[in-house]
């Protein structure tokens, strides 16, 4: 069973990214045609865009909202949320169409790869398009309301949808050249912003759950109680960090009054794990505090949604891990007065390092090759990896991407797909599948 789950793992994981290589190659084409974009685009350029857009990363080196025509537009979005919901959506809309031809224990084993909740994928495929589908037509709504205030009807409709979309996909994507700037003070927007940011980055798992559990008639997973008092300690984590360090920063923000720290503060912590948006210009911050910001987009948010990094799961699994490690406890780790399975503890290990190891090499790859200082280089490789999409900026409105030669660009958009792929499945995709075996080593002493 266990060797079954390899390969059809290996095989659906190869299948995922020729997918989303497909996906990217589309879009970038249809980017660069001339309906697409407004005076020249380079196809890198047009290839970045798509990767961005598909991976759900929110990094740019074109303005979303001057470069590109309304087709365009509408070109992005859709790529958005195809790599948004499409992620796991498709794969198992895949799934369905070739699940007669599979055997039982084959239909099993695709389950455990896509870490499904059950064998009913059908149903959950619904029930995920249907939550997606209402969550992100309400934040379209209460958005349309607050943009008709300074646009026409036509132009708030489109930039309540848009903005809605990109949100709840985590992508930070935004139709204003200023991105969330211009409504730095304005709670609404913001609010409702980091509230779909949040509900994307919970995961599809944790969604479906809560909105079937409405009236808590049942107790929820461990997983999803994992999940939820992460995304509040780590939002709580950026605030603190942020308020403490940027509180008299002139750069950042110095000058606003005591409610607007607090208020984009938690925007920024919001953002900085999961999405791309920005409510300040981020090339003021404190290396300090882009050093802290990496950690939380290399955290990022829960699996199986749209948000991208090693996930919060990954690292509390880790750290219950390390805890009971260093209390010497003779008992197995556990939480929630659950034992935590040993091949998890495994798993998230593999995933931190494989991901440190990943972000490191890249980073001085592009520090020797872009000549550009070291913090700011990381924080965007991070960003990029993560699939958060917050950057420093080229010093006008683009992302320091847009300063990168072409094989600087190339080094990030690897990096996306990358991270949008996922850390444990791009590693399988690098170290191939496992080989059966019928025999064991003895075991070694190594001491430590």
């Amino acid at each position: 069973m266990f060797m079954v789950k390899i390969k059809m793992s290996y095989k659906y994981v190869r299948t995922i990214f020729l997918g989303y290589i497909f996906i990217i190659l589309i879009g970038a084409v249809l980017l660069s045609l001339p309906f697409s974009h407004v005076g020249d685009l380079r196809f890198i350029d047009a290839l970045f865009t798509s990767t961005s857009a598909t991976c759900v990363t929110g990094l740019i080196v074109a303005s979303t909202s001057e470069n590109f025509t309304f087709i365009g537009e509408l070109i992005i979005i859709t790529l958005i949320q195809m790599g948004g919901i499409g992620y796991m959506s498709l794969v198992i809309i895949f799934f369905l169409f070739v699940k007669d031809s599979l055997s039982l224990d084959d239909k099993r084993a695709t389950k455990l790869s896509l870490d499904l909740p059950d064998l009913h994928v059908g149903a959950f495929i619904k029930k995920i398009l249907l939550v997606v589908f209402t969550i992100e037509i309400i934040g379209a709504i209460i958005l349309f309301f607050q943009f008709k205030e300074k646009y026409e009807l036509i132009d708030a409709i489109w930039y309540g949808i848009f903005h809605s979309i990109s949100a709840f996909n985590n992508a930070g994507f935004s139709l204003f050249t200023d991105n969330m700037i211009g409504y730095r003070s304005d709670t609404v927007v913001l609010g409702v912003i980091s509230f779909l940011i949040i509900l994307g980055g919970l995961g599809y798992f944790v969604i479906i759950e809560l909105h079937e559990n409405k009236k808590f008639s049942k107790r929820i997973t461990i997983h999803t109680r994992i999940v939820i008092i992460g995304t509040v300690v780590l939002i709580l984590f950026g605030m603190i960090i942020f308020l403490s360090i940027e509180w008299n920063n002139p750069k950042s923000i110095g000058d606003f009054s005591t409610y607007d720290k607090i208020l984009n503060s938690f925007f920024l912590s919001v953002n900085f794990r999961t999405a791309g948006f920005n409510s300040i210009d981020l090339s003021g911050l404190k290396d300090s505090s882009l050093f802290y910001s990496t950690l939380l987009m290399m955290t990022g948010a829960g699996q199986g949604g749209t948000a991208g990094g090693m996930k919060i799961t990954t690292v509390a699994v880790l750290i219950i891990m390390v805890f009971f490690v260093l209390k010497q406890s003779n008992q197995e780790p556990h939480v929630f007065k659950r034992t935590i399975d040993q091949k998890l503890i495994n798993k998230a290990a593999a995933i931190i390092m494989f991901s440190s190891a990943y972000v490191l090499f890249i980073t001085l790859l592009l520090v020797e090759t872009q000549d550009y200082p070291f913090v700011r280089i990381l924080f965007e490789v991070v960003s990029a990896f993560n699939t958060v999409g917050v950057s420093v900026g080229d010093g006008g409105i683009l992302s320091l991407s847009k300063l990168f030669d072409d094989f600087g660009k190339s080094v990030i958009i690897i990096s996306m797909v990358a991270g949008r792929l996922g850390v444990f499945a791009f590693g399988l995709l690098l170290v191939g599948k496992a080989k059966e075996v019928h025999f064991k080593y003895p075991k070694g002493r190594i001491i430590i």
